[in-house]
């Protein structure tokens, strides 16, 4: 399936299938309910029916058994895209650089889903005559926090190139926990893509199949919200430092120390709640149990060398209001404000 980005102008868009060698002789409809695991058998034979396009004279049906480079595609008409901010902060600019403090709920670069209001737009939207920025690395949609763009494309090489070599970036993450972590910590757990429904869902697992996955986790301040109806009251606040670069990998880590992040609807409570939430079905159980609307999770800080002259520049972002607001009045065991 293909991840390419689709015309924002258009009502509707193709999704390009082409099949791959192991699902030779598969029927179709199993070939696309195992491709987009959250439809029932049932809606893929009907989108088979009614959104199937396929160039060759041989007509595809529900029962066609599949072959090796067999390519059709799926005609999809966009819904309505969901609301989302449309402005960001910049905490740090100059003649090659432009740094951003981007909100939770603003996708990196179009999709399905979202296509007008992500980051990629909005620079497109900004960026003056001659210059031309680009995003140098991702940040999941929830996560707030710090994204580097580079103002020219040779700039932008430079920083994708540094984000690409291990070592290079320094990042910090500050994000509000379930549970009181016992103190500072290294969590070493390999991780890989888990054969699941949701197909973007990782967790650990052991070598060679698992990468080897390393965050740093320093205990900023723990404090209690009562009534919450998940995990008890207590929450903490902690800086993370990713030393490796797995997808999700603060979130499945902290999770897999007993300490998931609130509001997480993948390695949180249920799983479930991920494909509620995209369905716009989630429950009010659901929402208490999740706290916040989004994962707490926020790029906080950066360190990378400039690409002008190698010089080491720090950058910070501060902690958004929705997670200032539930932190606020964090106090450490003894009772004092935490540092």
């Amino acid at each position: 399936m293909s991840d390419e980005p689709i015309d924002e102008a258009s009502e509707e868009y193709e999704v390009p299938f082409r099949v791959e060698l192991n699902y030779a002789g598969w029927r179709l409809d199993r070939y696309l309910a195992e491709k987009i695991r959250r439809l029932s058998r049932t809606k893929v034979q009907e989108i088979i029916k009614t959104h199937l396009v396929h160039d060759e004279p041989r007509t595809l049906k529900a029962s066609t058994q599949v072959w090796p480079g067999l390519e059709f595609r799926l005609r999809r008409r966009r819904d309505p895209e969901p609301d989302g901010p449309r402005d960001f902060g910049v905490v740090y600019e100059d003649e090659d650089l432009l740094v951003v403090d981007k909100p939770a709920g603003l996708a990196i670069h179009p999709s399905a889903r979202y296509y007008l209001n992500t980051l990629t737009t909005l620079l497109r939207e900004r960026q003056p005559e001659g210059e031309k920025w680009d995003i140098a690395h991702r940040l999941d949609r929830e996560t707030s926090g710090i994204v580097v763009c580079g103002k020219r494309p040779e700039v932008s090489r430079k920083l994708k190139m540094a984000f690409e070599r291990a070592g290079t970036i320094r990042k910090e993450y500050l994000a509000i926990v379930h549970g009181w972590p016992a103190a500072d910590r290294e969590i070493d757990l390999p991780l890989a893509l888990l054969d699941h429904p949701l197909r973007v869902k990782m967790g650990v697992v052991p070598e060679p199949e698992g990468k080897p996955s390393l965050t740093g986790m320093k205990v900023e301040g723990r404090f209690r919200v009562e009534g919450l109806p998940w995990r008890g009251p207590e929450l903490a606040l902690v800086r993370c430092f990713p030393r490796t670069g797995r997808q999700h990998q603060i979130r499945v880590h902290l999770a897999a120390v007993g300490h998931p992040i609130v509001g997480d609807k993948i390695y949180g409570p249920s799983d479930r709640y991920f494909a509620d939430f995209a369905d716009g079905v989630l429950a009010d159980e659901a929402r208490a149990e999740l706290v916040l609307p989004r994962h707490a999770l926020h790029a906080a800080a950066i360190t990378l060398p400039h690409p002008r002259d190698g010089r080491a520049l720090r950058v910070e972002a501060p902690l958004p209001a929705d997670m200032a607001a539930l932190a606020n009045g964090i106090r450490n065991e003894a009772g004092n404000p935490a540092a």
